[in-house]
């Protein structure tokens, strides 16, 4: 689907332009044309495609999605993978945008979950004298917002995080604990392989396409290269926690079974007595001297309940009941 198509020259936006036009406006001077395009169909980018001569491959990645963030370069346009990363109820959803840019276009296509690019298309046309920098301008604004995004749902990863390790060390932990710092990992692993490529990303841009990105814009890809190192930084110490939290909880919970299985030791060993004594007169032998002790009832009873009070308080001072 089109989100939008608009043409800027000299910085300022001169107009909606429908996709069939795009070829003929290119050849204007100190123009520019900035396509927006959300889950596209086969027709759609084959359109693209032979508006703005797009190599066949990039096209091909681009209907595909699921591809691993990348930078390659076909003859004078650049193709660039960013996956992206937005929180829907606090979740993290995952999805990815495409980047074709060129010395006169920029093409984004995106793929799954990922914010609307409205507010980064405001915040370039609010900013003419960057926008005079080109296509490149659009594409760094576009990339520094999938990073920002990025950063939001590491920072909300690790706030999960923390009041997991808070409720970890308290007596209410329980077996559903680990399954959401499994899936919190599984989580934080996805965010990981989005963010580490940026890096490289940006550096080749700085220094392998000059023609495409002018010298006063590199600064800002170094930026983005920058925020993406924070995140991987960020990422990098919850997980390392999280092993240990993992760890813990395991060691937590196994000690809560040992503690009950202990529990259950004493108290059987408690009832251990009263039923030896009680078995032993259970028996159906016709001479047992103890049968005609006058006492005999007593004595049983009594020194029963003596012994599995004796068991009892030392196996209270010992923590086994």
């Amino acid at each position: 689907m089109i989100i939008n198509s608009v043409a800027y020259r000299h910085g300022k936006k001169i107009g909606d332009v429908p996709i069939e036009d795009i070829s003929e406006v290119l050849k204007e001077p100190d123009t520019f044309v900035w396509l927006g395009v959300l889950d596209p169909k086969i027709e759609q980018l084959k359109q693209i495609q032979q508006e703005f001569s797009l190599h066949e491959l990039a096209i091909e990645d681009a209907l595909q999605a699921h591809q691993r963030p990348k930078i390659e370069s076909y003859g004078d346009t650049l193709f660039i993978v960013m996956s992206t990363a937005q929180l829907v109820d606090d979740l993290p959803q995952f999805g990815e945008t495409h980047i074709f840019l060129g010395r006169n276009f920029v093409v984004s296509v995106r793929h799954g979950a990922s914010s609307s690019y409205q507010h980064v298309r405001a915040r370039c046309e609010s900013l003419p004298a960057l926008m005079t920098k080109g296509p490149a301008f659009v594409a760094y604004s576009i990339m520094d917002f999938i990073t920002d995004h990025l950063y939001e749902v590491a920072d909300e990863i690790q706030t999960r995080f923390e009041t997991i390790e808070a409720y970890l060390f308290t007596d209410q932990y329980d077996r559903e604990t680990i399954n959401r710092l499994y899936r919190m990992k599984a989580e934080m692993l996805h965010l990981r392989s989005a963010a580490s490529p940026i890096d490289e990303i940006c550096r080749q841009m700085e220094r392998l396409h000059e023609d495409l990105v002018p010298k006063d814009l590199r600064p800002y890809f170094r930026d983005i290269a920058d925020h993406a190192l924070k995140i991987v930084s960020i990422l990098d110490s919850v997980r390392e926690m999280m092993t240990t939290a993992i760890q813990i909880n395991l060691a937590l919970v196994t000690f809560s079974q040992n503690e009950t299985v202990k529990r259950l030791a004493g108290w059987g060993a408690i009832l251990a007595v009263p039923t030896l004594v009680f078995s032993l007169y259970g028996m159906n032998f016709k001479w047992m001297p103890e049968l005609d002790f006058k006492y005999g009832y007593p004595v049983a009873v009594g020194g029963t309940i003596a012994a599995c009070l004796y068991l009892f308080r030392k196996l209270r001072k010992s923590g086994w009941v």
